[in-house]
This record gives C-alpha cells, sequence and structure tokens, in this order.
C-alpha cells in the first residue's frame, strides 16, 4: 500500500470509496506520522487521536452499511487552535486560556464534524494569533519542515507545518492580515483567505472581528477548494456571515487544472508588492513563475495601487484597536486565568493587572496598549479615523485595478522564512512589513490565495493571488492553472522538493 500520509486529500476521499484502504486506516497512518516526527516540528498543541479514530470507525461503518457519505468523509483534518471544540482544549497558544475546554463548537469545526472528517488534532499558533513565526505560543514555537532552523510563517504556522510534515492533509487556518498565506508561502503549501464573511466566523476566538477569516490549508489548489466547500455557507450565528450560498470551488479548481492553458486571463502586478524590498531570490521565483503562466497565455498586466503604500501602517492600527476591545474581557474574573497579587489588597485592580501580566505574552500586550492608546480620547480620530480612511482608499484602488486584472498578483510575502528566534533580535515594526503584500486583502475583504511558485536558497517561496470580494471561484480557477502551469514546467510539484525530515 502507497503511504497514505503522501496522497492528497482528495486521492484519500477517492481510494476510500473504492475500498482501497479505509478511514481509520487513514487517520492511523497520520497519527502514527504525528507521534514520529511531532516531537521535532511541534505543529499540534493538541493530539486527539481517540476521538479522531472513533469517527474514522463511524465513517467505516456507515460506508460499509451503504450510506451515502460527504465526499470528504473520512478525510482527517487539524484546526488550529483558535476554533472552539466542544471536549477538547482549545487555547489560543495562550496562558490566559491553559486548559480550558469550550461547552459548544465553532461552526467550521461542526462543519467538518457533520462531515465525518476525524480530528486529528488543534495545531500551535502564535498566541491569539498575534505573530508572524509561531514562535508567540506559550507552548514552544514550530519548526519549518524544510528546514527544522527556520520558522513555518505565522500566525497559522502549525496548520501549514502539520501539511509540509504530511501529519496531516488537510488544516483549517484563520487570517487577519496574511496568516494562512504567508505560513502557506514560507512551507510550500496552499492556503486561502475567503472573501470576508463567506465563512463563519463563530466560535472562533476574535482577534480583530473585521479582519478575521477561516481559511482552507491544503498540498493542492483542489483540496483547499474541497475544504473551502465544507467549511462555507451562511451562518444565523454570525452576524457578518454572507447569504450568498459559496458553492463551486472545487470544480473551478479542477476545470482550471484541467484545462491546461490560461489563455484569456489578465493577471495584475501590482507594482507597489515587487522589486524593492522583495529578497532577490523571492523575486526571481516569482517572476518565473509569472513567465510560465504568460506561456500558458494568461496576459499580464501592471498595476498601480498607491494606497498600498500606507496599508501596513493603516493596518497596525486596525487590528490593535480591535484587539484591545476583543481582548478585554479576560479580566480574571470572568472566565480564563485568574492570579491574585502575591502583596497589597485584592481587589478587582490588582487581580486583572496580575492575570493579565501572567497571562499575556509581551506580543499580545504590545498590541493591546498601541490599540488602547489608539482609541484614547484625542487620539482617535488622528490615528484610527485616519487608518480607516487610509481602508477605504485600498478598497477603491482594488476595485480600480479588477477593472484591469481578472487577479492581481505578487510574491505573498517579500522573503522566504528565516531563522527561529532572529524574530527577537529585529525591530517589530520591520517584523510586521513582511505583511506588506497580505494585509490589502484582509483590509479590503477580498479572497486571496498562496501556491507554491518556486523555491530560493532551498526555501519554499509563494505566489499571491487576489480576486474580487464573492469571486472565490475565480481564484480557484486561476489559482489551478497557475499551480498546474508551474508544475508541469518544473516536472514536479514544489512541495515534492521538501527534504525528509
Amino acid at each position: 500500500m502507497a503511504d497514505l500520509t503522501r496522497l492528497s486529500a482528495l486521492d484519500l476521499a477517492a481510494g476510500m470509496r473504492a475500498g482501497d484502504y479505509t478511514s481509520t486506516e487513514v487517520t492511523q497512518a497520520h497519527l502514527d506520522r504525528i507521534g514520529a516526527v511531532d516531537e521535532t516540528i511541534g505543529a499540534f498543541i493538541t493530539v486527539t487521536a481517540d476521538a479522531a479514530l472513533a469517527t474514522a470507525a463511524d465513517v467505516d461503518r456507515r460506508r460499509a452499511a451503504g450510506e451515502t457519505l460527504h465526499p470528504l468523509a473520512g478525510v482527517p483534518v487539524a484546526h488550529k487552535d483558535l476554533i472552539v471544540t466542544e471536549g477538547v482544549a482549545t487555547t489560543a497558544a495562550s496562558k490566559m486560556l491553559e486548559g480550558w475546554v469550550p461547552p459548544y463548537s465553532g461552526t467550521v469545526y461542526r462543519h467538518t464534524q457533520e462531515a465525518g472528517m476525524p480530528l486529528l488534532g488543534k495545531t500551535n499558533l502564535d498566541e491569539f494569533a498575534m505573530g508572524a513565526t509561531t514562535e508567540n505560543s506559550a507552548f514552544g514555537p514550530t519548526a519549518n519542515p524544510w528546514d527544522t532552523t527556520k520558522v513555518p510563517g505565522g500566525s497559522s504556522g502549525g496548520a501549514a507545518a502539520a501539511l509540509a510534515a504530511y501529519e496531516a492533509p488537510l488544516s483549517v487556518g484563520t487570517d487577519t492580515g496574511g496568516s494562512v498565506r504567508q505560513p502557506a508561502a514560507f512551507t510550500g503549501t496552499v492556503g486561502v483567505k475567503p472573501t470576508y464573511g463567506s465563512v463563519s466566523r463563530y466560535g472562533v476566538i476574535a482577534m480583530a472581528s473585521s479582519l478575521d477569516q477561516v481559511g482552507p490549508m491544503g498540498r493542492t489548489v483542489a483540496d483547499a477548494a474541497a475544504l473551502h466547500e465544507v467549511l462555507a455557507g451562511h451562518d444565523p450565528h454570525d452576524s457578518t456571515s454572507l447569504t450568498d450560498q459559496a458553492t463551486g470551488f472545487l470544480a473551478a479548481a479542477q476545470a482550471g487544472a484541467a484545462s491546461g492553458s490560461l489563455a484569456g486571463k489578465r493577471l495584475g502586478v501590482i507594482r507597489q508588492l515587487t522589486g524593492e524590498g522583495v529578497e532577490p531570490g523571492v523575486q526571481a521565483a516569482f517572476d518565473e513563475a509569472l513567465k510560465i503562466a504568460e506561456a500558458a497565455g494568461a496576459e499580464i498586466v501592471d498595476i498601480d495601487c498607491p494606497s498600498f503604500a500606507y496599508a501596513v501602517e493603516a493596518y497596525y492600527l486596525i487590528m490593535p484597536s480591535e484587539v484591545s476591545s476583543n481582548l478585554a474581557r479576560y479580566d480574571g474574573m470572568r472566565f480564563g486565568l485568574r492570579v491574585e497579587p502575591e502583596e497589597g489588597p485584592v481587589t478587582a485592580e490588582t487581580v486583572m493587572a496580575a492575570t493579565r501580566a501572567a497571562g499575556f505574552g509581551a506580543e499580545v500586550k504590545r498590541r493591546i496598549i498601541l490599540g488602547t492608546y489608539a482609541l484614547s480620547a484625542g487620539y482617535y480620530d488622528a490615528y484610527y479615523g485616519s487608518a480607516q480612511k487610509v481602508r477605504t482608499l485600498v478598497q477603491r484602488d482594488l476595485a480600480k485595478a479588477f477593472e484591469t486584472a481578472d487577479v492581481l498578483v505578487s510574491p505573498t510575502a517579500p522573503t522566504t522564512a528565516f531563522d527561529l528566534g532572529a524574530a527577537k533580535e529585529m525591530d517589530p515594526m520591520s517584523l510586521y512589513l513582511g505583511d506588506v503584500a497580505t494585509i490589502p486583502a484582509n483590509l479590503a475583504g477580498v479572497p486571496g490565495m498562496s501556491v507554491p511558485a518556486g523555491v530560493a536558497d532551498g526555501l519554499p517561496v509563494g505566489f499571491q493571488l487576489l480576486a474580487p470580494a464573492r469571486e472565490d471561484v475565480r481564484l480557484y480557477e486561476i489559482g489551478a492553472g497557475i499551480e498546474a502551469a508551474v508544475n508541469e514546467t518544473r516536472g514536479a510539484g514544489v512541495l515534492a522538493a521538501a527534504p525528509e525530515l
């Protein structure tokens, strides 16, 4: 039997339907892989072996009885430990929620359970999704499977690393300013940020509510599309949920991959996101992928989005402002960690101060302080209000750009994965600038995708695509076309070049 951990999610699903193997065998193979390599990788905070095998056995029983099952029934999945899971510890990688076992489940987790997808476990992340390296976790860092001295990106670094290390065929992450796409780029996988509101945020621990979006992650565009169809749909529990029926992603991906052509597709290269500030190896890999797309029939057009020059600054005012509001609930009295002061009176104020000092990491504290300052009297209009105006300009620039191009493209990140520990020596603002290409999609609410573009100095490079709001289908069709063209030209998938652990 082939190594089940190396097969795509769709191939696993097809094999189970054909009777080549069972969900129990597939799930056990991935659990064995986790047991073999995760001590080195650190992709998981919690592994749910018993629950996963129970779900797999139930799927096998129902399939043997002739029941009609979901197309992905029996295919295991990992969820970022920001997604609430009834009966399974959900920590947000923070001491503030260590050991918390939720009494309910988030909508996206329920969708995967209803589809019969065994939960392998909860993946590591930067605390409360704040970071770009998965080093800001209270439970230790995650390593990049391509080079375990490098970071996997963040904040969904655990979800991406689990895919690249063949510990899971599918992962669910969240993307607030690039937290699905950037780790996908760093690990040679596929990550998608759907249109804002098309996937429910109910039961997802909030970081910045106007920016957060759950997204599917896989090793191929088609796998991500298949998972996206499980996750998407209107949810009355989420006031921002779109009422549109979000479907057709997998069909679009399969059509894009099968056509072998990008004829008639206009790819807009965003002037502000290429060239200066991008590592030479990253730019070279992006340019080569662009040439491959052009050879496959795509028309390449130049796009100017002048407001993008201010997008990072606007994001790092809007996001921490919403963080300061969302994290105010962690006060040591209502739920979560409670720490009483060692000296002095025990009052609401002293308990709150002691709890937050012990429960929050340095990056979370930094963003709460920044956001509280930006929202304070006398500064609101100058900072938060001005940032919202820039957000409107970004939306206008994108709307204008999409009149010229079907999708906009750029390197997903300006660098490849950097060394574990390097972020501690970096100025926070220089680290924040790594999100320059991914942030605009979150500010505007449009969908974005990162697909592998190639390798620079032995590490993966991501190729980002952006599409208009509600045009996720377009994203999958063109993204799969680019994936197929790159793989055909290079002779193999980019991920296949990853070294063995």
